[in-house]
């Protein structure tokens, strides 16, 4: 309770200039305190109305912090009823609201120094000045109860983060990597010229490997070894991935239930999940709204 508050609950019974002076505020104070008692009903009121929207977002992916449930809310709100992030902030901290954080470190990376050598092209620049230009990839370790553990191999579009190219797979050869690159070519129409950049995994410097991005006209680029920051962009990918989707779980209970909630994450992430560096936009939306070249038509 306030001193103001208590001021105002025992006003009936003593003086106030003596409930001021005991809880030592001025009574001036006081007065203007009372006299906004209006307004501060009307900012509760509002405040609750806002809280019931943000539950609404929030059921949806409750993996959702306040920015991306500022630019949900803004998105659907009519005309000069836009929120600002700090507002929703305040409100779903007084309603215990929050999104999902989670920090879990598995090692999927097991480097050849032995093999061929690859420049770094990116050096941590994991931005591009349009899509199809520039790519990261990592694999990522899906845990499942059955022991029929799972790999997910990506490849992520610097230009507007989206997973262009994916696979999953039981295993961690040359393959998975390989299909999803192959995936990434078929949705792009072509990578020709593009660069894709990697760690030192012993996937992505394998002949074979190698070999499919000739074929392709990809331009290999790998980050020095054992330094996660120079894959960064990927890396923060499947820390959201595992975050977003295991939850507080150890483990998906079976592969078929794995495979079941990454496909849908994965179409929920380039399509309706709004990501910061995209303006909080999806990956999807931010293509389609400022992209002005077209990519190559699918063959």
């Amino acid at each position: 309770m306030s001193r103001f508050q208590f001021v105002a609950d025992h006003r009936d019974t003593f003086e106030v200039k003596w409930l001021c002076a005991i809880v030592e505020v001025a009574r001036s104070s006081f007065y203007a305190w009372l006299a906004a008692a209006d307004s501060r009903a009307a900012k509760v009121a509002a405040d609750t109305a806002l809280a019931d929207r943000i539950r609404v977002v929030h059921a949806e992916d409750s993996a959702y912090g306040a920015p991306r449930i500022t630019a949900e809310l803004n998105d659907a709100a009519p005309p000069g009823e836009r929120v600002n992030h700090k507002r929703v902030a305040r409100v779903m901290r007084g309603a215990g609201i929050a999104g999902y954080r989670r920090k879990r470190r598995v090692k999927t990376t097991v480097s050849d120094p032995a093999d061929r050598k690859v420049p770094d092209l990116l050096n941590r620049n994991f931005t591009a000045e349009k899509p199809n230009v520039t790519y990261v990839g990592d694999i990522t370790y899906l845990p499942t109860a059955t022991g029929a553990n799972l790999h997910l191999a990506t490849v992520i579009d610097c230009y507007s983060r989206r997973v262009a190219g994916w696979a999953i797979a039981e295993h961690m050869r040359t393959e998975l990597v390989a299909d999803a690159l192959t995936a990434a070519a078929t949705h792009r129409g072509s990578l020709a010229g593009a660069v894709f950049h990697s760690d030192h995994g012993s996937q992505y410097t394998s002949r074979d490997f190698a070999a499919l991005c000739v074929r392709l006209g990809v331009i290999q680029s790998m980050g020095g070894v054992g330094s996660s920051a120079d894959n960064a962009l990927a890396e923060s990918f499947n820390a959201a991935l595992n975050r977003e989707v295991l939850r507080d779980r150890t483990c998906w209970p079976d592969p078929v239930s794995c495979r079941r909630e990454v496909f849908r994450w994965l179409a929920r992430y380039n399509t309706k999940r709004r990501h910061s560096y995209c303006r909080y936009s999806s990956p999807d939306t931010y293509e389609k709204t400022h992209t002005t070249a077209t990519l190559p038509e699918a063959a």
